[in-house]
């Protein structure tokens, strides 16, 4: 099996040597150098080649934009020669949150509006760069705040454009109003969270402590939004398009939960098609509901409001049967190595990343451990997980948080099997080890 590496590239004249990479380094890789730029300033250098394990903290705590962290995979000359052929021209290096940016004007985005906030800045830096409003005709608008951003989204919506949002942690709590209109409303929309540790302003280290808020409704009412969580680069791309295409599937705002490690690290992606962006006769045809112009028709209204209790209740339940549709069709999810597996790890995003490495690591001592990742968090793949869990003697759940998603486990699995967490906060990332100790720990010896 090849091994993960990561490599930390410095733009050495913008760095003005404020240390605070160094001090995030949790591995210690990296080193002010007695160099200076051209500007004065010591500069930050990798420093140890082997140690570093792409986990991004430096890239996230750089307040100067200096770092680009990617990983790569040690292999011999002839793994890297084939696994190269498949990447084709269309592939180029980036972060998660450039892919995102990059993959909503090639499949036809018609609006993005959003507000700055670490680590996802990224997002609409790259649509800036971009200027996607002198080539597909894409309208990019940094708002006034969160709250003016999700509402200029539930405008577009009702006119049935394709638009979207971004933000991380906090600012995706000043959205949960909006949000709420929005499912209640039925529209389609694509928010992105790249979550932050929290509670509160919390750090702008990475985190998964964002579950609760997504998949069990952080705004007020009985609603979900489709959750879609990547777990590299790759995926950062893919589900932007995927998401887009359930949302006006379902009439149901989605969102892409990825965490500040998937989104600041870079790795090779390949991008989608160019497609145009729909026609206004498109539209027409494909959105009846919209507020495009009642020409020829009675006007459609656009709201979630509803005075009469006896017909919310009938639209409460209408959106219920859509959320049982949504469970029954579209869950997804990816298994490793579970075919032979005495113990289960549930893991997504940067997570399940780590929770690979230590299973790969634990099966080399012997302990049969799989992978089941959830790629949909809501709808939650619990009837896969209930299945897989029959086989198992315990599960451990790693979450960059305090314990979340294990929820969601032990509903799947009827309690009939032990399930543990094991998780780190305030933005330290986890060693594979340590999950490995954590397995021990909690299932096999306990």
């Amino acid at each position: 099996m090849a091994k993960m590496k990561g490599v930390v590239i410095v733009n050495t004249e913008r760095c003005k040597g404020c240390n605070l990479c160094v001090v995030a380094c949790p591995l210690h890789v990296l080193s002010l150098t007695p160099k200076v730029n051209q500007k004065g300033y010591n500069y930050v250098q990798q420093v140890v080649e082997d140690t570093c394990n792409g986990c991004s903290s430096c890239a996230i705590v750089c307040p100067d934009g200096c770092l680009t962290v990617y990983r790569a995979k040690s292999e011999d000359k002839n793994a890297q020669q084939a696994k190269s052929k498949n990447y084709g021209r269309r592939s180029c290096l980036m972060k998660g949150n450039e892919a995102i940016a990059h993959a909503a004007i090639r499949i036809g985005v018609d609006g993005y509006f959003g507000y700055p906030i670490t680590p996802q800045s990224e997002v609409l830096e790259t649509l800036a760069e971009q200027k996607p409003w002198e080539t597909t005709g894409m309208v990019v608008l940094q708002a006034e705040s969160e709250v003016a951003a999700i509402n200029m989204v539930y405008g577009g919506a009702g006119s049935g454009k394709m638009v979207m949002t971004s933000s991380s942690s906090p600012g995706v709590s000043l959205k949960q109003e909006g949000i709420s209109y929005i499912a209640g409303a039925e529209l389609p929309c694509l928010v992105v969270n790249v979550m932050r540790g929290g509670p509160g302003l919390g750090t702008i280290q990475p985190s998964q402590a964002d579950y609760f808020q997504t998949t069990k409704g952080g705004g007020h009412g009985d609603y979900h939004l489709i959750a879609l969580a990547p777990a590299s680069v790759q995926e950062m791309a893919d589900f932007v398009g995927l998401a887009f295409d359930l949302a006006f599937k379902y009439r149901n705002p989605a969102m892409i939960l990825a965490d500040g490690v998937i989104g600041q690290m870079m790795e090779k992606v390949v991008l989608p098609e160019y497609r145009p962006r729909r026609t206004e006769e498109e539209i027409l045809a494909q959105c009846p509901w919209a507020t495009t112009g009642c020409k020829g028709r009675k006007p459609n209204i656009i709201t979630s409001l509803e005075l009469d209790p006896a017909i919310m209740e009938q639209r409460n339940l209408h959106l219920q049967a859509k959320y049982a549709e949504i469970e029954e069709k579209e869950t997804r999810y990816e298994e490793l190595d579970t075919e032979d597996a005495e113990y289960l790890i549930v893991a997504f995003g940067s997570c399940a990343r780590i929770a690979q490495k230590a299973m790969e690591h634990a099966r080399e001592e012997g302990i049969k451990v799989g992978l089941f990742r959830p790629i949909t968090l809501w709808p939650f793949p619990s009837k896969a997980l209930k299945e897989r869990a029959k086989q198992v003697k315990g599960i451990l759940t790693v979450e960059l948080n305090s314990g979340q998603m294990i929820e969601d486990v032990r509903l799947a699995v009827e309690c009939k099997v032990p399930v543990e967490h094991f998780g780190r906060l305030g933005g330290i990332v986890p060693d594979p080890d340590e999950v490995i100790e954590a397995i021990k720990e909690k299932l096999i010896q306990k």
